[in-house]
């Protein structure tokens, strides 16, 4: 806040829009936290090619289950180690990211997609295509979403796409209800009534009026869903029924390392650690976006 003398008079001039959006994200530690380790993981998912020591599918049988750099036996060649093939651990890792952030944003994106439509309809029209709606989710929440997943991805075969496809159509659910349920406050309000009086079309006052005022929402819900989706992925992979070989896919990586794990127990806890650090920093992002969103923090 800044005073200025105007005649004599003092008048205390308010802080912009932009300073107290800026003052709120910097002043959430959390959202702060967690956009930094989303950042970071990112760019090291973009320049692995150029920050990966080695070929991430080069096999050496000769340095098999090298420890990494801070063990009395590891070295700087393979700094996280090597695998029970003598792939380099951190070039696996750096790879392994970019499968995890596209499955994760892909599948958010689908199901976000689905949910988002799906809910637009039954909140705005009501009647019978909320009815319908209705039914539509409840028989999806009436199945349990790693069973079906298991199921299908076991008939299909597991492979990158199928498992994106498979996530996507089974996590959109969240959006559909809670779309639905924004929809259904959003259009009361006078400016959608202004917008239809004014001869808008239901396309038109759908996608201009109220989805950008429930847009906030649906942000919060996509990065739950993202985490939800790596984690179901990590499970997939770690079953065999994920990603396949030889993929470095963090999950994959855990099952891969299962058998070796008392003896060199750094082979499932570094792609462990990397998957808990991933998720813990999208639910962060999400908690800070709640909280920034809410209506009692924009002032």
């Amino acid at each position: 806040m800044t005073v200025e003398t105007f005649s004599g008079a003092e008048r205390i001039l308010e802080p912009s829009a932009g300073a107290l959006l800026r003052r709120r994200v910097f002043g959430h530690a959390g959202f702060m936290i967690g956009a930094a380790i989303i950042l970071a993981i990112l760019a090291a998912a973009l320049l692995a090619p150029w920050l990966a020591p080695h070929d991430p599918y080069a096999q050496d049988l000769t340095r098999r289950l090298v420890p990494p750099v801070w063990d009395a036996k590891g070295s700087w060649l393979d700094p996280l180690g090597t695998d029970q093939l003598g792939r380099d651990y951190l070039s696996r890792l750096l790879f392994g990211a970019r499968i995890s952030l596209l499955i994760g944003f892909s599948a958010a994106l689908i199901s976000g997609l689905i949910g988002t439509g799906l809910g637009l309809c039954a909140g705005y029209f009501g009647g019978r295509v909320d009815m319908v709606a209705s039914f539509v989710v409840t028989t999806r929440l009436a199945m349990p979403v790693v069973l079906v997943a298991l199921a299908v991805v076991a008939l299909a075969g597991g492979s990158l796409h199928i498992v994106v496809a498979v996530l996507g159509l089974l996590l959109w659910d969240r959006f559909a209800v809670v779309t639905r349920a924004a929809t259904h406050q959003v259009r009361q309000l006078d400016y959608v009534a202004a917008a239809r009086a004014t001869g808008c079309s239901t396309a038109r006052i759908i996608l201009a009026e109220i989805l950008p005022n429930i847009m906030n929402a649906l942000i919060v819900i996509a990065t739950i869903e993202m985490a939800n989706a790596i984690l179901l992925d990590a499970a997939l992979s770690f079953l065999g029924l994920g990603v396949q070989p030889p993929l470095p896919d963090w999950g994959l990586m855990v099952a891969e390392g299962k058998e070796y794990m008392f003896f060199s127990p750094w082979v499932i806890a570094i792609p462990g650690l990397a998957l808990f650090t991933l998720v813990l920093a999208i639910n962060l992002v999400g908690d800070g976006l709640r909280d920034l969103a809410a209506p009692e923090n924009r002032n």
